[in-house]
C-alpha cells in the first residue's frame, strides 16, 4: 500500500486513513514515490495550451520529488530537464499542419509497461490518447482524462469533415472509459455532463502572477487605444473578428502570436502592428502593454490567454461563451460580447480612462489566488483518490 505523508508532521500513514480526514484539502497530503505518466496529445516544440499545462505540471511533480513519464507525438528531445520523454510516430492533419498528431502504437504500451506507474495522466486525449487509455486499462493503471479541447468545435473550423455529432460521440467513449475527467470550466463541465460523460469534476488552469504582472507595461506615447490579441493565429481562434475593429478612429491593432493565418490576417489588418510569437518576460511585456485586450475564439474550454491578460491588469473582451464565462466578470474585469455588447461597443466604452484603471485592478485580484502550485495541488488530490484503489471502486 502507497503511504502517504502529511507535511510538517513525522508520521506516517496509510493513503486511506489520512486521505478520510484530508480530502477536502488535497495540499494536505503527498504521496510518497509517487510515479506519473502523462500522455499527452501535444508537447515540445510544439508551444500551445495543453503542452503548457502538461509543463506546469512536470514542474509541480519535480518540486514534490516525483518520478513522472511523458509519452508524445511528433520529433522532439528525449527528455525535459530531467523527465523521460517516449517519442511516438505523428502525421499532420490536412489544414492542421502545425498540430501533429501522434500515430498510436504499441509502444505506449511498452512505456507504460517499463515505467510501472502509480497513475496515468492524459493530457487532452484524442488519438494517443485512447492509445495511452487503452494500455492503462490492460495494465490496470488508474486514469485521470484532462478535457481540453472542443474537439466539435476545432474540427468544424478546420473543416476537417467530423461532425459535431461524432466528434461528441468519440469524446464520450474515451472519457467514460477513464477513472476520472477534469474539465477546466463550468461550461467543459456542463457540457461533458449534458453529452453523457461520467465522473467529470472541475479543474481549472492556473497562471505565473509574478511573470503576468502591470509593472512591466511599456505603453509608449501614441495616444492611440492600444488592443490586442494574444495567441494562436488559427481558424478555431476567429482572428479575423478583428477586422470589426479596424476602422474604430484612435485605435491601434496590435496581434501577438504565429500560426496558419498569418499571411490572412496581414491582408486583412493591414494596418495592424503583427508582433510575432514571444514568450517569457516579452510575452509579460506584450500583454502588460495592452489597454485592452481581445480574445476572438468561442470554442474555448478555459481560455489560458484571458487569465494571463487579467493578471497582466488588462480588461478583457471576450465572446459569451465557453470558458471565458468564468474567467471576465462582464461589467467588472472586462466585457462578454454577443447578445449584451458587441465588440466594438465594448471597445468604445474601455475608451474611458478611470473606467479601464478600475476594471483593471479588478482583473489583477480576480487571479490572485490563481497560482499554478495551488492548482496543481488539486490535480494531486486528484491522483490520491484514484490511486491505491481497486478499478471496480474508481468510479467516483
Amino acid at each position: 500500500m502507497t503511504l502517504w505523508r502529511s507535511p510538517g508532521h513525522d508520521g506516517w500513514c496509510s493513503k486511506r486513513v489520512l486521505h478520510a480526514v484530508t480530502w477536502w484539502c488535497p495540499s494536505a497530503c503527498t504521496v510518497c514515490g509517487v510515479r506519473v505518466a502523462i500522455v499527452t496529445e501535444s508537447f515540445l516544440p510544439q508551444v500551445n495550451g495543453v503542452t503548457n499545462s502538461v509543463l506546469r505540471v512536470l514542474e509541480h511533480l519535480k518540486r514534490l520529488g516525483y518520478q513522472a513519464l511523458v509519452i508524445a507525438p511528433g520529433a522532439g528531445e528525449d527528455t525535459h530537464e530531467g523527465t523521460p520523454v517516449v517519442r511516438v510516430p505523428a502525421v499532420d492533419l490536412p489544414r492542421v499542419t502545425s498540430l501533429p498528431v501522434g500515430v498510436p502504437t504499441r509502444k505506449v504500451l511498452k512505456a507504460l509497461a517499463d515505467f510501472r506507474p502509480d497513475v496515468v495522466h492524459l493530457a487532452s486525449p484524442f488519438v494517443l490518447g485512447a492509445r495511452g487509455l487503452s494500455a492503462a486499462r490492460k495494465l490496470g493503471l488508474p486514469t485521470v482524462a484532462v478535457y481540453q479541447t472542443d474537439v466539435a468545435g476545432f474540427a468544424g473550423n478546420y473543416g476537417l469533415g467530423l461532425t459535431a455529432r461524432a466528434a461528441w460521440r468519440w469524446t464520450r467513449r474515451l472519457h467514460t472509459l477513464a477513472d476520472r475527467t477534469l474539465a477546466p470550466s463550468t461550461w467543459a463541465v456542463e457540457a461533458l455532463r449534458k453529452h453523457g460523460v461520467p465522473r467529470v469534476h472541475r479543474w481549472a488552469r492556473g497562471v505565473d502572477t509574478e511573470l503576468f504582472h502591470p509593472s512591466r507595461r511599456d505603453a509608449g506615447d501614441s495616444g492611440e487605444l492600444v488592443v490586442g490579441y494574444v495567441g494562436r493565429l488559427a481558424p478555431e481562434k476567429q482572428v479575423s473578428r478583428l477586422t470589426e475593429l479596424a476602422d474604430v478612429p484612435g485605435v491601434k491593432l496590435r496581434i501577438v502570436g504565429d500560426g496558419p493565418d498569418l499571411p490572412m490576417l496581414r491582408q486583412q489588418l493591414p494596418n495592424a502592428e503583427f508582433l510575432g510569437f514571444r514568450k517569457g518576460e516579452e510575452l509579460a511585456e506584450a500583454y502588460a502593454s495592452l489597454d485592452v485586450f481581445v480574445h476572438t475564439g468561442p470554442h474555448e474550454t478555459f481560455c489560458q490567454a484571458v487569465q494571463e491578460a487579467l493578471a497582466s491588469g488588462v480588461p478583457v473582451l471576450a465572446p459569451d461563451a465557453g470558458g471565458p464565462r468564468d474567467l471576465v466578470r462582464h461589467g467588472r474585469t472586462g466585457f462578454l460580447f454577443g447578445d449584451r455588447i458587441t465588440l466594438r461597443e465594448g471597445v468604445e466604452r474601455l475608451r474611458d480612462p478611470l473606467l479601464r484603471k478600475q476594471f483593471g485592478l479588478a482583473a489583477r485580484r480576480s487571479v490572485a489566488g490563481r497560482t499554478w502550485p495551488r492548482i496543481c495541488d488539486e490535480l494531486m488530490g486528484h491522483y490520491a483518490e484514484l490511486v491505491d484503489v481497486p478499478a471496480e471502486h474508481r468510479a467516483a
